[in-house]
């Protein structure tokens, strides 16, 4: 008999993009009688991310959350958005779910899809199923999906269902747990039908496979099974839920959100094996009540909202709460969300996925309670390897458009906004470019401000190759007081990385010392553009001798002569182009690891190793370096190679020399700008 589980249980859909997340969320609402219709676009409204981003894309953009009701106890759907530029949010409520429902396609050919979700899964400790959806569209057994599956898994797969099929149509299913054979029925409940003869076979042995799973974490089953005892069905379904909770086992269902083709089997499944809120609680360290903010959103009528999870305990609108570093928070204003529509609440049962407005000192990350607080979590999130500048088409848009990326940033952890001085420009940094067209679509429809976008200026460097002396003088009368200044410098290269250096080697007073300091700001003037165009770097610069004036001389003559002198000087080392050069490391299935490398090499870059990536069967790990002005589009390109699996992370390394057609392109392209 099933115990009722107190509080809201989390659960958090996720999978590839386009496995039909937000189809099945959509499908639980419906069979639960929460909405009335389901595929319709008034229901979509209500409950999904069906924004124009998103229906641009074809898929969710950002974090969705709805709740139903079920059997009498509450649920809380978590849509996880399957895109790699809009996971940041999601990673954070993965974190705090009771159980995760991963999303896969039947096609054994797209299993690798899912493993980083399955991945992650596992280091998260968070328990999770499988939900094998479009079993009517599906060309290849469970069983080939199951082996293509469960490489990716830690735990073992535990096959639930077996299919019964009409043709090469899936038409219902058999429960191995129940021992009891169903036939789908479109928008309804599965009718039971008498077990099919012709399956008499392949059940059984499913069954005994199952059963002997499960036996291995629980030794009076295994002594049942020793004697050819028959165990009962609660057992087996008790069984079943200690192996989801305990993470020693993954439950695989299957059926058709879209038809609502085996929902409400995988919702029974969830009401009896989805671990309570009190559960994650315990798993998360939390002790009495306490909110974890998972994101703000500015998108609602309401202004900005805190969406997060409560844990540990009910809360009380007016309730006072205070963050770890003892920020003050009062949960004035609570709200649940469903889709786009929210609703006030007064008292917030424990488990609940809430939003608090007038929160303005919460922050995404933040745990807020009114006791001791759970250490923050250690969510991983992509890494950002695009960058746009951006600048208002509208000049007068300035301020707005300032004010509007805090708020898209303060919304997305994974963007990143700075003025590039170098650049003259707003440079934004983030994981793709499908999440960058997002998010400039958003910046158009929600703040009102178009912006024009172009690549960031790759930070070329210059250095030379020989070392000069050059004498630099500066003198001007025109009446009264005139300018002079006159030294005499020694510029010699240094080793890559060593930077700029000065020193004075003055005798006999040529030079009073009070002007040494103004010299070497006007040699690091010429520097900030050397005779090709772009910052000097990796010199020495020695003042040896010069003259000065008793009257005309000054801090400005000098520093005037010291950039004279730099600038004949630099001009007469050889000088030369240096680009920046990346480390570079992907991670990429084996398949593609040849393309891979090749592509790499394609853009100029120096494979440095390549090898099995750790603790990650069928997968590699490939380290490159690569120049700055060669990563443009290799996000794109490493996922167009890896049925979009492909990631890499990018650091700089060195300056490396660029000599040839590339340097005079770039200087000439360089003398265009400055033209």
């Amino acid at each position: 008999m099933h115990e009722a589980i107190k509080g809201t249980r989390a659960i958090a859909l996720v999978g590839p993009a386009g496995a039909g997340k937000t189809c099945l969320a959509e499908a639980m609402l419906f069979a639960s009688g929460t909405i009335d219709r389901q595929g319709d676009t008034a229901a979509k409204n209500s409950i999904g991310d069906w924004s124009p981003e998103a229906r641009a894309r074809g898929g969710s953009t950002e974090l969705n959350l709805m709740g139903f009701d079920w059997l009498g106890e509450r649920f809380a759907l978590i849509d996880v958005p399957g895109g790699t530029g809009f996971q940041a949010d999601g990673a954070r409520a993965l974190a705090l779910a009771d159980l995760a429902v991963v999303v896969v396609d039947p096609d054994p050919a797209r299993a690798p899809l899912a493993a980083p979700m399955l991945r992650l899964l596992d280091e998260l400790g968070l328990p999770h199923m499988i939900f094998v959806n479009r079993i009517d569209g599906a060309r290849a057994s469970i069983g080939e999906l199951l082996e293509a599956l469960q490489p990716l898994s830690v735990s073992p797969l535990i096959a639930r269902q077996i299919p019964i099929t009409s043709g090469d149509k899936v038409t219902g299913f058999i429960d191995i747990a129940l021992e009891r054979a169903f036939h789908y029925r479109p928008g309804q409940a599965s009718e039971p039908i008498a077990m099919p003869a012709e399956l008499d076979a392949v059940e059984a042995q499913a069954r005994t496979h199952l059963l002997e799973q499960l036996a291995d974490h629980d030794d009076a089953l295994l002594e049942q099974l020793l004697m050819d005892e028959a165990p009962e069905p609660m057992r087996v379904l008790d069984d079943l839920a200690r192996e989801t909770s305990e993470n020693l086992g993954v439950s695989v269902l299957f059926g058709s959100a879209s038809s609502s083709f085996g929902v409400r089997r995988l919702m029974k499944a969830l009401r009896h094996e989805a671990p309570a809120p009190s559960a994650t609680a315990d798993r998360l360290g939390v002790d009495g009540p306490a909110f974890h903010a998972v994101k703000v959103s500015h998108a609602h009528q309401l202004g900005r909202l805190v969406i997060g999870r409560l844990l540990g305990g009910s809360l009380k609108e007016g309730q006072e709460l205070s963050t770890t570093d003892g920020r003050a928070i009062k949960a004035s204003a609570m709200f649940t969300l469903q889709g786009e529509r929210n609703q006030r609440l007064s008292d917030a049962p424990e488990g609940s996925m809430l939003a608090l407005a007038k929160a303005d000192a919460l922050h995404a990350g933040d745990w807020a309670g009114s006791g001791a607080l759970p250490p923050e979590l250690d969510v991983p999130l992509p890494s950002r390897n695009c960058r746009v500048a951006i600048q208002p088409a509208d000049r007068k848009d300035d301020v707005k458009l300032s004010g509007a990326l805090h708020k898209l940033v303060e919304e997305d952890p994974t963007l990143h906004v700075e003025h590039d001085e170098e650049d003259h420009a707003l440079v934004l940094s983030g994981v793709n470019e499908e999440q960058f067209g997002v998010v400039l679509a958003r910046l158009k429809r929600r703040h009102g401000v178009q912006v024009m976008q172009r690549q960031p200026k790759v930070r070329y460097r210059e250095s030379i190759r020989r070392g000069v002396t050059q004498r630099g003088r500066h003198k001007k009368q025109s009446g009264g007081h005139g300018q002079f200044g006159d030294v005499v410098i020694d510029l010699a290269p240094r080793s890559r990385g060593e930077g700029i250096a000065f020193a004075e080697q003055i005798h006999g007073g040529a030079i009073p010392r009070q002007y040494v300091p103004a010299v070497e700001q006007g040699v690091r003037d010429a520097c900030m553009k050397g005779p090709l165009g772009f910052p000097v770097v990796d010199v020495a610069v020695t003042l040896t001798d010069g003259s000065y004036h008793s009257v005309d001389s000054s801090e400005l003559a000098f520093r005037t002569a010291g950039r004279i002198a730099m600038q004949e000087a630099l001009a007469a080392a050889q000088p030369h182009l240096l680009e920046p050069v990346h480390k570079v490391a992907v991670v990429t299935p084996s398949s593609a690891s040849s393309k891979v490398g090749s592509a790499l090499a394609a853009r100029r870059g120096q494979l440095l190793g390549m090898g099995p990536r750790d603790g990650w069967a069928g997968w590699d790990r490939i380290e490159a370096l690569v120049p700055e002005a060669e990563l443009q589009g290799l996000e794109g390109e490493l996922r167009s190679l890896s049925q979009g699996l492909a990631t890499y992370e990018a650091s700089f390394d060195h300056l490396a020399e660029l000599n040839g057609s590339l340097a005079d392109k770039v200087v000439k392209g360089r003398d265009l700008q400055d033209a």
